[in-house]
């Protein structure tokens, strides 16, 4: 075993000085890749989705997770930090080998076929990924081995037989006490399942390894007891803790060959085959160069992680297993887990048996990736689940037209004024009113950072919507129209007017200004969530590329914009939010 391990080292540090030496120079590459750029002082904002199973299609919750974590991703960029987003598909286990075997094609095709889908779809939602991992590509063997001898050397990994029902859909034993006997309404056939997640269970007995799980309880508390918000939302937190007080019992790590032959090979033992969870959790660390760490840049490719991005379905997994395996070797553990709820249809659980499904590709296909990017970070649930409809999307999207679209249109649109103007002028109105919607704005940027630190991106975007709606109501309230129709937009006289001109043109574009500021700021701050309409309406606003990060939303930070970088046109062109091409 220690041989193992000096060859394991010593090839390490070949491919680390050597990279002529590795058995593939893509390695070589992809190390330099992530580490030249890296600066050693400051550890990139890393952020994952869970790798997803290759045996059936996308469903709108893939699409969910996806988009909260690039929406974490870019929210971190806009604060000028390097930011690294990490997604991509789980092609082990046994779930994975039975739908190839029933699509009666070789496994391997079957994930090279299927794993398309998904990066199409991260593709397709504009999301900004930096990897997209496959557990079948030779560089994360090579991780998932590694860790699995150093278990085994610092005497974590034992050989046990073990009995008790395991589920092929949730890739997990469940002791007795966790299934169930149940009718399954769409076969009437009688079957043992998970009381947990209702997925069918079969008896196993065999001679597999283990992991010494019930070792780390202590440490596991302990560690939970000094990170209290580890685990958001805070009530699942409480369940992980009350869970790991219970007690824990050690983990099965390893199939027989026999059962399970795609996936990892035990590297000592070929006749087993590790465990799919302990080798698709290691992808987080593999795609930060673990093991190929350099001394001093240890945090350059981004571990520990900042965020795992999850849905609560695998919190045993992310939050009690993950940490214990880390903890066995006194790796880092990642800051925080943010676990969401479902999405059902019709208030009913999506089901593929049932049709019972959204097909993400036609909802993006249809509205468009920033109304579905908008919609699911608005209305998805992080503590309780959310229902999907077509109508909400619909209704959200007219919400959006009514308010923010409807604002820019009275603002760059408008007669009797000039933005540049306004701009140019720089004071916002004095009016009660007014300074009263300066004070909302200038506190606006705290209060989405203070949502985006509690990982509830939703939050944060309602804050900002919130903003918009009170600049819609101070801009109705002001009425500059009624001001402006007195003189043109270069502030001549239009007729016998009661006070001069000069006044009514500073009071004007202090009303202006102060809209245009709400806009601009509003703008930059939902750029994470619909990036290509918040694009369009900064370019409208004439704002320059370089000025649309979080330092420059507040209230004077910009007094260059004003003259639209696009033609403002007329009907749908010049518009943020164009009418949808159906409404049914």
């Amino acid at each position: 075993m220690r041989s193992q391990l000096l060859n394991t080292t010593s090839y390490v540090f070949k491919c680390i000085n050597s990279p002529w030496q590795c058995r593939s120079t893509r390695i070589a590459a992809h190390l330099h890749r992530n580490l030249s750029n890296a600066s050693p002082t400051e550890k990139p904002y890393y952020v994952t989705t869970p790798i997803f199973y290759v045996n059936a299609d996308p469903h709108v919750g893939h699409l969910y997770t996806i988009v909260l974590t690039d929406v974490l991703k870019r929210f971190h960029a806009l604060k000028g930090r390097k930011a690294i987003l990490c997604t991509g598909t789980d092609e082990h286990g046994m779930k994975i080998q039975r739908a190839a075997e029933k699509a009666k094609q070789d496994v391997r095709a079957f994930c090279n076929e299927n794993f398309s889908a998904f990066n199409r779809l991260a593709t397709l939602a504009n999301v900004q990924y930096d990897h997209f991992i496959r557990t079948s590509e030779p560089d994360h063997k090579f991780a998932v081995q590694h860790f699995w001898l150093m278990l085994k050397e610092r005497g974590y990994v034992y050989e046990s037989k073990h009995e008790g029902w395991y589920s092929v859909s949730d890739e997990t034993f469940y002791p007795p006490s966790a299934v169930h006997l149940i009718l399954d309404p769409a076969t009437g056939r009688k079957l043992m399942a998970s009381q947990e997640t209702g997925k069918e269970v079969e008896w196993t007995s065999e001679t597999n390894y283990h992991f010494r799980m019930s070792t780390l309880r202590d440490r596991l508390l302990e560690f939970y007891a000094d990170n209290p918000q580890f685990v958001e939302p805070s009530s699942r937190m409480q369940n992980v803790v009350s869970q790991v007080t219970s007690g824990l019992s050690d983990l099965s790590i390893s199939r027989p060959v026999g059962r399970l032959s795609w996936g990892i090979p035990v590297p000592d033992d070929p006749s087993q085959t590790i465990y799919v969870w302990l080798d698709a959790l290691i992808n987080y660390l593999t795609k930060a160069n673990y093991p190929f760490q350099v001394p001093g840049q240890e945090h350059a490719a981004g571990w520990p992680a900042d965020v795992h991005v999850i849905g609560k379905d695998i919190v045993r997994f992310h939050c009690i297993y993950w940490p214990a395996f880390l903890l066995a070797l006194d790796l880092p553990l990642p800051k925080q887990i943010l676990t969401h709820a479902h999405w059902t249809l019709g208030h009913e659980k999506m089901s593929k048996s049932t049709g019972n499904v959204v097909n993400p590709f036609y909802a993006l296909e249809r509205f468009g990736s920033d109304t579905m990017r908008y919609y699911l970070v608005h209305s998805g649930g992080i503590q309780d689940d959310s229902d999907y409809d077509n109508q909400y999307i619909i209704e959200r999207y007219k919400h959006l037209q009514g308010n923010l679209g409807n604002l820019v249109t009275r603002v760059v649109r408008g007669k009797g004024w000039n933005v540049r103007r306004a701009v140019e002028f720089g004071r916002t109105d004095d009016s009660p009113a007014g300074q009263g919607h300066v004070e909302a704005l200038s506190q606006l940027q705290s209060a989405v950072e203070h949502c985006m630190a509690k990982l509830h991106p939703g939050a944060a975007m309602k804050q900002v919507l919130a903003v918009v709606q009170q600049t819609n109501q101070y801009m109705q309230k002001a009425s500059p129209w009624d001001l402006s129709a007195r003189t043109d937009e270069h502030g001549v006289p239009k007729g016998i007017i009661p006070l001069r001109v000069d006044q009514h043109v500073q009071k004007v574009d202090s009303i202006i200004y102060l809209c245009a500021e709400s806009i601009r700021i509003c703008g930059i701050l939902l750029q994470p969530v619909m990036p290509q309409r918040m694009k369009h309406l900064l370019d409208l606003m004439g704002v320059d590329g370089g000025r649309r990060m979080f330092k420059d939303a507040v209230v004077g930070a910009d007094r260059e914009y004003g003259v639209p970088k696009v033609d403002i046109g007329k009907g749908r062109e010049g518009v943020v939010f164009p009418p949808l091409d159906s409404d049914l």
